[in-house]
């Protein structure tokens, strides 16, 4: 366990998240414009089909956590980390291994959120590259939105159409198969381990509309071949985590 502080206060980790919702829209994008965008982390794209990677559209509503209750989205790819071995031979079941979180990582490329007082603690205990952004969602009606605003400007506007019902696998209670999670911040990239618990997952192929603003990183995702049908689209009603204390990647 260790301690660190924050606006004056004292955060313990491993950092627990009691309840949340979250919402995710997966996107097959071309790797090579993915590796330019994450070039600065040095980091490798997994391909999960050849010349694909993975990037996922992330929101979540923090209900009650250790960091207290705020809005955030999430713009992540799935990443072979140093020292996972060499890449599965392309196709699908290899990519399908990975996104059970065998021998990948999941790598945080931006991550704006709503409130200042989960912006420090982000950067400050993980290297989260946390940003304040006005992070509105609309959960309660059958479709859930996402509209984030940065700078007074649009950047992304994203709808999801809930699936199916789905068993989480493992089954319920036990932790999800979730890849470690990797940041990089003031030049230094670390690697965060996480577990997660969901109840209520929907699930469903393609089922995202999405509108990209004016905002620099509207123009990254363009860039990615967004907008485009969505590879996958999950929702969880309530999602515990745990976060861990961060280390080297």
């Amino acid at each position: 366990m260790a301690s660190h502080l924050v606006q004056g206060r004292r955060v313990e980790t491993p950092v627990e998240v009691r309840d949340a919702s979250v919402c995710v829209a997966a996107y097959l994008v071309r790797a090579d414009a993915a590796r330019a965008v994450l070039a600065y982390s040095r980091m490798d794209v997994t391909e999960v089909l050849p010349g694909k990677a993975l990037c996922s559209l992330v929101f979540v509503r923090y209900h009650d956590s250790d960091l207290g209750s705020y809005n955030e989205f999430g713009v992540t790819f799935l990443v072979r980390p140093d020292g996972s071995g060499p890449p599965p031979r392309p196709g699908l079941l290899a990519g399908l291994k990975d996104l059970r979180g065998a021998g990948s990582g999941a790598f945080v490329h931006w991550l704006p959120v709503d409130q200042a007082f989960t912006l420090e603690a982000g950067r400050v205990i993980w290297g989260f590259p946390k940003e304040l952004a006005d992070v509105d969602l609309r959960l309660r009606s059958p479709y859930k939105r996402c509209l984030l605003r940065r700078d007074g400007r649009m950047v992304v506007d994203l709808l999801l159409r809930p699936g199916i019902a789905a068993t989480p696998v493992p089954l319920l209670g036990e932790a999800l198969p979730v890849p470690d999670a990797y940041a990089h911040l003031d030049g230094v990239t670390r690697r965060i381990p996480w577990t997660a618990r969901a109840r209520g997952v929907r699930w469903r192929p393609g089922g995202a509309l999405i509108r990209l603003g004016n905002h620099p990183i509207a123009k990254e995702l363009s860039e990615l071949g967004l907008p485009r049908r969505a590879l996958m689209t999950a929702t969880a009603e309530h999602v515990s985590m745990t976060f861990q204390e961060p280390g080297p990647a």
